[in-house]
């Protein structure tokens, strides 16, 4: 599903994305809401919102993803760059060692498409963690 956001919506910083990951899982009901999301945000070069696609809907406690399909949309509308987030439904924050596994991958498959992975986001009800902030699989430049 891929959901259009308000005009010039900017993302300046991973709270921010937290803020609008919770907005998007806000809006689905409560059964959904307690199943793992993971999201793919494309912005262009100045980190405008073109697009965020729910890649895939999981169950309680892990989502399937594929890079395939975290990228085919991102190339299909050119952005510039991706930003990736799940939520944890459980409310811990902290990444999954599968969670750290699948920033690495997806991480190495940017540099082959030259479409950067900005941060990966987990969120949960009132917390988030931010790869970029807060480890080294991210780059900081």
């Amino acid at each position: 599903m891929i959901l259009r956001t308000k005009k010039n919506n900017k993302l300046t910083s991973p709270q921010n994305v937290a803020n609008l990951l919770r907005e998007l899982l806000n809006m689905e009901n409560q059964i959904d809401r307690d199943k793992e999301h993971f999201w793919v945000i494309g912005v262009n070069t100045q980190n405008i919102v073109k697009y965020v696609d729910l890649v895939a809907l999981g169950i309680l406690d892990q989502v399937l993803i594929h890079p395939r399909e975290v990228f085919r949309t991102a190339i299909y509308h050119g952005v510039a760059s991706i930003v990736i987030g799940h939520n944890h439904p459980g409310g811990n924050r902290e990444p999954s060692d599968q969670d750290q596994t699948l920033t690495r991958n997806l991480v190495e498959c940017s540099k082959i498409l030259s479409i950067p992975v900005l941060d990966h986001i987990i969120i949960t009800n009132d917390n988030y963690f931010s790869f970029r902030e807060l480890t080294s699989i991210i780059n900081k430049t």
